[in-house]
């Protein structure tokens, strides 16, 4: 990796992604670019000075001689942040997508030692069972703080919207800012997408050569999408309630977009193996005092994108496999 000095003539470098090179492979003529992306990972805005000695032609001019990356093609490295185009310059916010833990079913696992701040998926029916997760035949989902129905396991739900209290907090986005469809991107070794009543198995776009699974969920297809609770709002424990931010049950100030729910699947591989545990795992940990256990883990990320505005974020995940009864 490299940069690309930009102080002289505008430099166009752009590389083909894994797909791109994939089609561009096959040799029969019908490769053809029908879209790109742009991303600003390199620039700092702070380098903008509205009130530059020299006057206001040079207000900018650090930031459009910014060094800028030279092009990779490790698309999980790359654009982190891509640019958007929208046709309403009155905008004062832009939404956010950020991890709600308010609702039953929605909390990381708060047992110290276990989660590192992570959201758990036991592996095995019996690493579920002794984390107090679903007593079922697989167990092989979220494990988190017990819900209220002991029948279902947890899962991670990400809401979009403003993040600002300058707006009324019973209204949605507008329909330019709101996310219709979100990209899940997770490691395809490790686990797959579920919906969070598990009964709906997602199946991946694509998997690049790095085996990153990159999953499409858009709304009203399937049970993974669906808008914010606006106007009547439901509280975690049961009561009807009407506020724009009341009761602790929302973690969006200002107007909602949609939610994004869903659950995982560890992989056969981690179910039935502790390979990949030992070869890029994190190690192990014990229970001394409930379980008396031993645990396998492995952590990784899930990247959540949406498509509309290109907002992602990354969602700790750690893969957590039984091993055995601690030595006294």
């Amino acid at each position: 990796m490299a940069f690309l000095d930009n102080s002289g003539d505008i430099i166009l470098d752009a590389v083909l992604t894994d797909a791109g090179r994939k089609r561009l492979a096959r040799g029969d003529g019908t490769f053809k670019v029908t879209k790109y992306a742009f991303g600003d990972d390199e620039i700092d805005y702070s380098s903008y000075n509205a009130n530059h000695d020299s006057g206001s032609a040079y207000t900018d001019l650090e930031i459009l001689q910014t060094p800028i990356l030279e092009a990779f093609t490790n698309n999980r490295s790359s654009l982190k942040s891509r640019l958007i185009t929208l046709t309403n310059n009155n905008l004062l916010y832009l939404p956010q997508l950020v991890l709600n833990e308010r609702y039953d079913r929605t909390e990381r696992l708060n047992l110290a030692g276990f989660s590192s701040g992570s959201f758990l998926v036991s592996v095995n029916a019996a690493t579920g069972i002794d984390l107090n997760d679903k007593e079922a035949t697989q167990g092989m989902f979220i494990v988190g703080d017990a819900p209220s129905d002991t029948s279902k396991s947890n899962y991670i739900r990400i809401d979009q919207g403003l993040i600002t209290d300058k707006l009324d907090g019973m209204k949605q986005l507008s329909s330019e800012l709101m996310e219709q469809q979100y990209m899940i991107q997770i490691d395809n070794r490790f686990g797959s997408i579920v919906d969070i009543n598990e009964s709906e198995q997602g199946s991946p776009a694509f998997i690049d050569d790095d085996q990153i699974a990159t999953y499409y969920v858009t709304r009203g297809v399937g049970s993974y999408v669906s808008l914010c609770a606006t106007g009547q709002i439901t509280d975690p424990q049961g009561d009807s309630y009407v506020g724009a931010f009341d009761g602790d049950a929302e973690i969006i100030t200002g107007p909602r977009g949609t939610k994004l729910e869903f659950s995982i699947l560890a992989s056969s591989n981690l179910q039935n193996s502790e390979y990949l545990f030992d070869t890029v795992g994190n190690g192990t940990i014990e229970d001394t005092v409930a379980t008396k256990e031993t645990y396998k883990v492995l952590d990784t990320t899930v990247k959540v994108t949406g498509v509309t505005t290109g907002y992602s974020i990354d969602v700790p995940v750690r893969f957590i496999r039984e091993t055995g009864v601690v030595t006294p």
